[in-house]
């Protein structure tokens, strides 16, 4: 992307950006315009998640951030105190593997990388409070993680438990359930690196998040400010099912519980299926060579390798309690051993997934559940050989209980078959040990005759030793820092050597910043009752089902604990920004080389075009591709923005306006000044509302319209200089929050009061009739150009325009108010349009007509009022006289012609 050469630039720039951005950033710094003092009352809290301290400000980052920025800048000039932090999220892998490359420690790779981000972040002039600044790999940031999880522990929240975990080779670590992903073929992969994924048993400490999995999922509902998406995302997660457990026994010799919310179906059930990793599965597999080759290829299946369909037969049975009946057992991959107690009877013909397994591997459909007598499907258009029957109906070929209705037998099947009625939840809990270096270590010591011990809260943090240069877990390799004493018995011990996942980090980062220096409480809690719970938080998508649940956890146990006082939900308002494409329309990378430097275009153009472009392009939740030309338009529509406040700036008649209009001047006797004066207004309220429902693009483009006609004003001669100055100071305002450097400066230029960041949001409300009278004014204009092609004109030199009568207007508003079968009947029935005669008749037939699509309209007077407001946009458009005339003063055959909302037109 190029702009020229650098004279010809310099001879289009108004203003440099190079001269005035650092200027400005000094200034607010200075003047500590984003500061906010502790005893600020219920501020409004606009966070963007914190990065991830990867070195480099990417254009997702910048999209991010200016969002929040716009956003918080906007409120702040609303008169609202106004919390808007900003901090690293420094703990992680990425970091030590960037470290071993580079030969050189996390910390310093860390720190290194936070200097440069936050240096960037500078010159976009985001206004944050940096006071507030958080960095979680600090000890005093990550000593109130281990002093939580202590408090946790108190509370039961916290255990310590073999489980087979989520392995991921390549990162040497565990992940939680949150952190695998499905990879081609179904395979399971690493969020982060995309390894397959391997299954190890392991001792782990759990924070059982599994005990708020109800109240995390029935405040769902009340999260109104959320996405649809992500809300239903988390449910899918936690997963939520009513159902019955019954036992069947196998010819193992195991008793293996299934959990099914289709208990009703069990007479039908002709064949058993485990998951590859339920236990026994894997003790078949050891005996079983067919169960051990697919069980195998099931863990490291690539795509197409393995389907749906996909199973073995175990050469075992399970006893079908209902029945009596011996069916087979599979080992079959489609049962998730992480759903129900990953195993379950397999009911062909009313279950889709059951009825394509048994149809690949030739196992007897049989039908226990047929349609209600009443209801829409008759049951001998039903046939489970060829699909599966799945809603609830009533039973058949189920012995005694035929006729019973589906919620019956269920009810009475979970006594039958000695089953117990309960909630499962598809959630686990989190495992947050993880195998690596660069994290929290976790306050615990292992006694050989006390077991574990919690560190005492005066020995916190545990800081992180020197960094060693290994493979697998670094802290085992820290010998000296890992022998300790037990501090219940004085002997011999050794410290956890696991680190927490770094999720921990940010399960309650936002409520730090309330309080950053707090050092004897992780924060100030009455504070943080006041301050929370966040307004207005963006981040991306990725987040939904990790971050965003983990924060909603935290919160709820925090509230338990005391430490804050009715804060339950950690978000009110969240929003996730979309995606920056690069210019062909694909996710921007270094691979595909579409990605854009935001540095680079700082450098080029400014902070202000790139924030204005990226906040015009499209609204915060949409992605949208990348544009120089689109950039290249944000830069000349500053410059332009500049330099009519320059122009005005230098007019004799001088400044001081300001935001009010002015009695002396001469807008209620000058149309045009009062048209202008109008849109000034419209596009204040325009933008408000726009601002407040985070359609940024909206508002911008209301900014710019008013820009365009205060242009075309400001170059007529008879032009309102204050009208023309209000527009440009309003319009500067709202610029602020997006641009706010080229705003301050032209502020400053027209002599504005104070600070722009902490000047007054202009108001306004939106004219009255304001969008009737803009419909009017746009289809007359449409009308009046379409005139002038159709028949020809080259050079009109006369355009009338006739507003229709008032007995035409009653017609109108009495066909709105009509809800007569015979409209024309209806209207001909009132005097005053009757007495019109065949003129009423017409026009009560082209009502008729148009019954469907009439809309509001303006009375006569307010509409010839309207038009004489516009006349000058038709006139310097075709450049031609415009004469706008009541019913009364025009032509009658021209008047004729007129109705409501659509004048009759004459071009001469």
């Amino acid at each position: 992307m190029t702009a020229g050469t650098g004279e010809q630039r310099e001879r289009e720039r108004g203003f440099d950006h190079t001269e005035i951005e650092p200027r400005w950033q000094r200034t607010w710094d200075e003047e500590g315009v984003f500061r906010i003092p502790d005893d600020a009352e219920d501020p409004e809290y606009v966070l963007a998640m914190f990065p991830y301290t990867s070195g480099d400000l990417h254009m997702g980052h910048v999209r991010n951030y200016t969002i929040t920025d716009a956003y918080a800048r906007f409120e702040r000039m609303r008169g609202e105190s106004v919390l808007h932090p900003m901090g690293w999220d420094s703990f992680g892998l990425p970091a030590e593997n960037a470290a071993n490359e580079r030969d050189t420690n996390p910390r310093d790779w860390t720190m290194d990388c936070i200097d440069s981000m936050k240096t960037q972040l500078k010159s976009m002039g985001f206004g944050y409070d940096w006071e507030r600044e958080v960095t979680t790999c600090e000890p005093d940031y990550y000593r109130w993680n281990q002093w939580l999880f202590k408090r946790f522990r108190e509370e039961g929240l916290v255990e310590r438990q073999g489980a087979e975990l989520n392995w991921c080779p390549s990162c040497e670590t565990v992940l939680a359930d949150e952190q695998v992903e499905e990879g081609p073929g179904g395979a399971e992969i690493c969020w982060r690196c995309d390894t397959p994924i391997e299954h190890r048993e392991m001792d782990q400490w759990f924070l059982t998040i599994t005990d708020y999995a109800e109240e995390l999922l029935a405040a769902l509902d009340e999260l109104e400010g959320w996405p649809n998406n992500v809300r239903e995302m988390q449910r899918n997660w936690i997963g939520r099912q009513e159902g019955d457990s019954v036992e069947f026994d196998l010819t193992t010799g195991d008793t293996v519980e299934i959990f099914t919310t289709r208990l009703d179906t069990i007479h039908g059930a002709t064949f058993f299926a485990i998951s590859p990793g339920h236990e026994v599965a894997q003790r078949l597999a050891e005996e079983n060579g067919d169960v051990a080759e697919y069980v195998e290829r099931v863990e490291h299946a690539d795509e197409d390798e393995v389907d749906e369909t996909s199973g073995v037969f175990t050469g075992e049975y399970a006893t079908n309690p209902a029945t009596g009946e011996e069916i087979p057992v599979y080992v079959a991959d489609y049962v998730l051993e992480d759903v129900g107690t990953g195993a379950l009877y397999a009911v062909p013909a009313h279950d889709e997934r059951d009825h394509a397994f048994a149809e690949e591997h030739d196992i007897p459909i049989k039908q226990v559940v047929e349609p209600k007598p009443d209801a829409e499907v008759d049951p001998e258009d039903v046939d489970v050989q060829e699909e599966a029957y799945t809603p609830d109906g009533v039973l058949v070929d189920s012995g005694e209980y035929d006729g019973l209705t589906s919620q019956e037998a269920r009810e009475k099947f979970v006594e039958v078959f000695d089953g117990e009625h309960r909630v499962e939840y598809r959630l686990r809990d989190w495992g947050i040990s993880r195998q690596r270096y660069w994290g929290t270590p976790i306050p615990m010591i292992h006694c050989e005759e006390c077991g574990f011990v919690e560190v005492p809260d005066e020995d916190l943090p545990v800081e992180l030793p020197e960094f060693v240069h290994t493979t697998g877990n670094p802290l085992d390799a820290a010998e000296e820092w890992k022998q300790v004493e037990c501090p219940d018995c004085g002997g011999p011990a050794e410290r956890e050597t696991d680190t927490m996942d770094t999720f921990v980090d940010s399960s309650w980062y936002f409520l730090r910043y309330v309080s950053p220096d707090a050092d004897e409480v992780p924060f100030d809690s009455e504070r943080a009752s006041d301050w929370m719970p966040v307004d207005r938080y963006v981040g991306g998508i990725e987040h939904a089902v990790m971050h965003l649940l983990y924060a909603r956890f935290f919160t709820k146990v925090l509230d338990d604990i005391d430490l804050v006082d009715g804060v339950r939900e950690p978000f009110t308002n969240l929003t996730n920004q979309g995606m920056v494409l690069g210019e062909n329309g694909n996710k921007m990378s270094k691979s595909k080389g579409n990605g854009v430097s935001p540095q680079r275009i700082i450098d080029e153009y400014g902070a202000d075009t790139a924030r204005l472009f990226i906040m015009e392009a499209a609204q915060p939740e949409k992605e949208f591709a990348w544009s120089p030309e689109g950039v290249r338009s944000s830069y000349q529509f500053l410059q332009n923005v500049y330099g009519l406040a320059e122009e005005v700036a230098e007019s004799d008649d001088g400044l001081g306006a300001g935001d009010a209009a002015d009695p002396a001047s001469a807008v209620d006797e000058d149309p045009v000044a009062a048209y202008v004066d109008r849109e000034i207004a419209a596009t204040v309220a325009t933008a408000t509302a726009e601002f407040e429902d985070f359609r940024f693009n909206h508002a911008q483009q209301a900014a710019r319209d008013v820009v365009s006609l205060l242009r075309r004003y400001h170059e007529r001669s008879d032009a309102d200089p204050a009208v023309v100055e209000r527009g440009v100071r309003t319009v500067v305002k709202l610029l602020g929050p997006v641009a706010p450097h080229v705003a301050e400066e032209v502020w400053d230029l027209l002599g504005g009061d104070g600070l722009l960041a902490e000047a007054e949001w202009p108001e306004a409300d939106l004219p009255e009739d304001y969008e009737v009278a803009r419909r009017l004014v746009e289809d007359t204009r449409e009308d009046v150009r379409d005139i002038v092609d159709t028949v020809g004109i080259e050079d009109p030199e006369r355009i009338t325009l006739a507003v229709a009568p008032e007995w035409k207007h009653r017609a109108h508003e009495l066909a709105r108010e009509s809800d007569a079968d015979n409209l024309i009947g209806d209207l001909m029935g009132h005097d005053e349009i009757r007495e019109q005669g065949d003129a009423a008749a017409d026009f009560a037939q082209d009502l008729q007509a148009e019954r469907e699509a009439l809309s509001d309209v303006l009375a006569p007077d307010e509409e010839r009022a309207a038009l004489e407001r516009a006349a000058w946009l038709v006139e310097e458009e075709f450049d031609a006289e415009v004469v706008v005339q009541s019913a009364g003063e025009a032509d009658d055959d021209l008047a004729g012609k007129a109705a409501p909302g659509r004048p009759a037109i004459n071009i001469e």
